[in-house]
């Protein structure tokens, strides 16, 4: 497990849902008495994410992608760079299929034994059986929708990003969520491996910066859209994206890439950091006044003028739109799923309620893309809203 000091755990914390326990206390105070105990867990009702609250329906699969014209940095051995890929998608109103599952049960297993879960294969099946909203190769909705590539936080699987997706696409969007090769507790590949993190270990003590990270996960950005929107494409409905309009989110240091693939890709046209450190330094122009926002925890952390010094140094480097926000009772894991799974399984979580992190999340995620990728302007990011109380507006 991975024991940074909070600052830089911000973006390479552990391979886990759960803080290590040499940055909890300054990550959090304890509010362990409010917690269910691990052996509470399994009496707390059975875990779901929230329904998506978009107009369509909701179509997801799956893609296998190999870039062999680059070496994996973590596994030089390895026959080219392999990324699996969940789209989430708007699927037409009538279409039908069997749920998209939430993960593969060894998935689930690494996932909840580096997070701390008590060992139990029964854990394991629930949370990969997780319900899901999404349908398995539904038919697309029709028409051309923008494409929003999720890049989820380091050592955490992409499905822990679902709750997000699901909802985006909901509203009309493509959703690409990325596990990067051996970045992630445990990555299943259709012929039965499972990849497990191995850049964890590199990291933890090794030397290795940040930005490695962040330059392998541009590059995989870039190859991901060429799959997607090039003259070959890799999924058989991508003519359902608008290669005119490409987002990018992330938690953590998928965060911290949105911006490193931003400069690298015109292509991708808005960003969203949520609470992950910046491990690359913007040049003079910046972004090129493409519009990005941070979006983070309400703490000593993320605040202006914080601990950590990278969301100051690039905010100033930012020349377009624009968005500082904070949310009150996060914490770093917030941004995800992993509040619901947190819940059930005894974990430590924020003081926020699960069901509200997620709904802050999607909502003002969901509006920074409407405006930057469909020009519909949110009055939600234009400052500090009744209906989101937790949420703060931060001019630096």
């Amino acid at each position: 497990m991975i024991t940074l000091p909070r600052a830089a755990a911000a973006a390479v914390l552990a391979c886990t849902l759960a803080l290590p326990a040499t940055a909890a206390a300054a990550a959090a105070p304890d509010t362990s008495a409010a917690r269910p105990a691990a052996s509470d867990a399994a009496s707390a009702g059975r875990m779901r994410l929230p329904a998506p609250t978009g107009a369509h329906g909701v179509g997801s699969t799956v893609l296998h992608l190999v870039d062999r014209s680059r070496k994996d940095p973590w596994e030089p051995a390895a026959d080219g760079r392999e990324l699996m890929v969940t789209l989430h998608y708007p699927a037409a109103r009538r279409a039908h299929g069997r749920p998209a599952p939430y993960a593969t049960e060894p998935e689930a297993r690494e996932l909840l034994k580096v997070a701390g879960a008590p060992d139990s294969p029964s854990f394991a099946r629930e949370l990969a059986r997780l319900r899901t909203h999404g349908a398995v190769d539904a038919r697309p909705a029709p028409g051309r929708h923008p494409l929003v590539v999720l890049s989820p936080g380091f050592g955490a699987p992409r499905f822990t990003l679902t709750n997000l997706a699901e909802e985006l696409a909901s509203r009309g969007y493509v959703v690409a969520s990325v596990d990067h090769a051996y970045e992630s507790s445990g990555t299943s590949l259709p012929d039965g491996r499972l990849l497990t993190c191995t850049a964890c270990t590199v990291l933890d003590g090794g030397g290795v910066p940040g930005s490695t990270v962040t330059a392998a996960r541009a590059a995989d950005t870039r190859f991901l859209l060429d799959r997607l929107t090039g003259p070959a494409p890799a999924w058989r409905h991508a003519a359902s994206i608008d290669a005119s309009r490409i987002g990018m989110a992330g938690h953590s240091i998928g965060g911290a890439s949105a911006a490193t693939a931003m400069l690298a890709d015109p292509r991708i046209d808005a960003g969203v950091n949520m609470d992950g450190s910046f491990w690359d330094v913007l040049p003079a122009g910046g972004l090129q006044g493409r519009p990005f926002m941070l979006l983070g925890t309400d703490d000593d952390m993320h605040r202006p003028g914080g601990a950590d010094t990278t969301w100051d140094t690039t905010w100033q480097a930012l020349g377009g739109w624009k968005r500082w926000l904070t949310v009150a009772g996060t914490d770093h894991y917030s941004f995800s799923d992993a509040p619901v799974i947190q819940r059930r399984f005894g974990l430590p979580t924020g003081d926020i309620p699960a069901e509200r992190a997620l709904a802050v999340t999607r909502a003002y995620t969901a509006a920074f893309f409407d405006q930057h990728l469909r020009g519909q302007p949110r009055r939600l990011l234009d400052g500090p809203a009744a209906s989101h109380p937790e949420v703060r507006f931060h001019q630096p």
